[in-house]
């Protein structure tokens, strides 16, 4: 089976923009459109042509750049059927629980209601890859803003039945306040420091964060560690239900300032 090429690149303020491109069939898909022009701008430097759109969710920062890139390339676009209404030049909508082939290879679509209602998420099992845009970031998980908790605590902790090789390919550049955050609850925990650490490095070389392992994520990220016993001991939550102490994570990092 032939390679496929993932550029992430990143854009606006934070967003990461992601390209994938199949050499045999000439596929050449992005995940989501954050921006028009700096997606155009990378396509434009390995002379490809954009083929497809795999949009997750209706946020306009996820979503600007659509028509634009339709018209330039006349893509196909895909993306959540819940949200349909909302998201311009929609072309194919698909559902949790679907999958469709793309350049050959079986893409999952999975349900992660909570940033907003209808936020999906696509899976490569072939190629070990999670594109789960605003639902599962490195060290963290998406704000809830249109959904309940208790469907984002369902979206997150899913993903912990994917291989640990599973790249994660999320929608922002957020791992660093992630890390800060996730040592106030975790301060002990290794593999956090040493994230915290790494991540302080590349981005003073300019570098990116992402992707990130899953089994990185199942090491690192709290969201993900819910039955810890010293997360539940530092928060005084030793015989809560996951969802009580998901609750209780996602709460504090809503209004968490870093010094």
């Amino acid at each position: 089976m032939s390679h496929i090429d993932m550029r992430p690149f990143m854009c606006r303020s934070d967003n990461y923009g992601l390209i994938l491109h199949e050499s045999k069939s000439g596929s050449t898909a992005a995940i989501d459109a954050p921006d028009a022009d700096a997606i155009e701008k990378e396509l434009r430097k390995f002379g490809r042509q954009l083929t497809h759109i795999f949009v997750t969710h209706h946020h306009a920062d996820h979503t600007d750049g659509i028509l634009q890139l339709k018209e330039l390339f006349g893509c196909k676009v895909i993306g959540p059927a819940a949200e349909a209404d909302k998201i311009p030049g929609l072309d194919i909508a698909v559902r949790g629980g679907e999958s469709f082939q793309w350049a050959g290879r079986k893409v999952d679509v999975i349900d992660c209601p909570g940033h907003t209602k209808g936020h999906i998420a696509f899976h490569m099992p072939e190629e070990f890859s999670l594109f789960a845009a605003d639902t599962l970031f490195s060290v963290g998980c998406g704000r809830v803003i249109e959904g309940t908790m208790e469907q984002m605590y369902h979206s997150v902790t899913q993903f912990k039945s994917l291989p640990p090789l599973t790249y994660l390919y999320c929608g922002h550049e957020y791992t660093l306040a992630n890390c800060t955050f996730a040592l106030t609850i975790d301060p002990d925990n290794r593999h956090l420091q040493a994230r915290r650490n790494e991540v302080e490095a590349l981005i003073k070389q300019g570098k990116m964060t992402c992707p990130s392992s899953m089994g990185d994520e199942f090491k690192t990220n709290p969201y993900l560690r819910l039955n810890d016993p010293a997360i539940r001991r530092n928060l005084g939550m030793e015989s809560a239900t996951d969802l009580e102490v998901f609750t209780t994570i996602r709460r504090a990092k809503d209004v968490f300032k870093s010094a």
